[in-house]
């Protein structure tokens, strides 16, 4: 399926990281179901028109992985894949 998002929002997969204790016990994403906060943008939406009615072009393309404020994304499933759709103001940084 093609994902277009409208406007300034974006369509991003999560990424989910297992954690290590000190001790290098790795405890799999199941243990404490924390929202992600990073992820890689899968599709970007045109941009946000402005009052002029400019459209003000947007900061994040595909293929860039973003950190994002946890609870501000919507969660959706696309052929059993998991993806978050949200706004590029809720792009904190990408990640180099």
């Amino acid at each position: 399926m093609n994902l277009k998002p409208l406007s300034d929002h974006l369509i991003v997969k999560p990424i989910i990281e297992d954690k290590t204790t000190k001790s290098g016990i790795v405890l799999p994403d199941t243990v404490d179901k924390e929202k992600p906060e990073t992820g890689e943008v899968v599709a970007v939406g045109p941009g946000r028109v402005l009052d002029n009615g400019n459209r003000l072009a947007m900061s994040v393309k595909v293929g860039q992985k973003v950190l994002f404020k946890k609870y501000s994304p919507d969660e959706f499933k696309v052929d059993d894949e998991d993806y978050l759709v949200l706004s590029e103001s809720d792009v904190i940084a990408i990640i180099e």
